[in-house]
């Protein structure tokens, strides 16, 4: 049986509510979850059931005993090799591979990021969502690069106000169509749904405001390198704010504007990699850093194009 941890209400929790004080030392996950924990009564006050709505007193003893993780049918621990970049008692930093979708979802319930954490990590993680097991952040299923996961709630919930607060700096690498005008600048344009393909995203009138800036690492044959810094979040904001400037990026199916065949017989995903990401350690406070190298197939192109050029 797992055992109970037991410690004092502090000042923090006087006339406060169990659930909102056990979530906001962010031991046990989110809200709802510590309100499931309570309501199947892993959660006592001086010795005694307690309820989500109990107002604490300095001093009571709270004991909590952790619910096993339950994960949800067809999601189970896979052995998929992760490329770890680094790993402590609070972060994981891996390369994800092209392909290798994040979250199991209907059609997607093998085989996934998540699967392959269970595995690493020899099972779910206590306090953090079985579904979403410390991702603060995702990359697209053929986005390669650096990801970035925590391995329990506090660190989930620091990493994920310094994303919310735009304090994480990301710096991807793409190889888009054509040549631009300039070597560097800024993409400033709102993204939101398209109307027409509810599962695609859209520079549109309305949308929520969305800003890249980016600058020419290489010109190569009929194509360029680019480095670029999202300074928003958008759904998909790289892959459609290339593609509004008329550059999409090589192999993007989606995005592509009607280039597909022709990145068909260069590379079979969109040529964009996360090659860096920037963050306080939610832990030592230190300004810390982590880098991917480019996957193979991305090397690979644009080896061929430069000798073509």
């Amino acid at each position: 049986m797992t055992q109970a941890q037991q410690f004092p209400v502090d000042e923090r929790g006087t006339r406060q509510r169990l659930d909102r004080y056990l979530a906001a030392l962010g031991n046990w996950g989110s809200r709802s979850q510590v309100q499931r924990l309570i309501d199947s009564g892993h959660v006592r006050v001086d010795g005694e059931p307690a309820k989500a709505g109990t107002l604490l007193r300095r001093g009571q003893m709270i004991a909590v005993t952790p619910a096993p993780a339950a994960l949800p049918p067809g999601v189970e621990a896979e052995e998929i090799p992760l490329c770890v970049l680094y790993e402590d008692e609070w972060l994981l930093v891996i390369n994800k591979p092209p392909g290798l979708v994040v979250h199991p979802a209907p059609g997607h319930w093998r085989g996934t990021l998540v699967s392959a954490l269970l595995h690493h990590w020899r099972g779910p993680r206590p306090g953090l969502d079985p579904l979403r097991p410390g991702i603060v952040h995702r990359l697209d299923k053929d986005t390669s690069g650096v990801l970035v996961i925590a391995k329990d709630a506090a660190t989930l919930a620091d990493l994920g106000a310094q994303f919310r607060t735009h304090q994480v700096e990301k710096q991807y690498v793409a190889l888009v169509w054509g040549r631009l005008r300039r070597q560097r600048g800024t993409i400033s344009a709102p993204i939101g749904r398209n109307p027409k393909h509810r599962k695609r995203m859209a520079v549109r009138d309305g949308g929520r405001a969305a800003l890249t800036a980016f600058e020419v690492c290489e010109e190569l044959d009929g194509m360029t390198m680019l480095r670029l810094f999202p300074k928003t979040g958008r759904t998909h904001q790289i892959r459609v704010h290339l593609a509004a400037i008329g550059h999409p990026i090589v192999g993007d199916a989606v995005y592509g504007a009607g280039r597909t065949r022709a990145s068909a017989t260069l590379i079979r995903r969109q040529a964009l990699h996360a090659e860096r990401i920037t963050f306080r350690h939610p832990h030592t406070g230190s300004c810390v850093s982590f880098v991917a190298p480019l996957a193979d197939d991305l090397v690979a192109l644009r080896r061929r194009c430069t000798h073509a050029a």
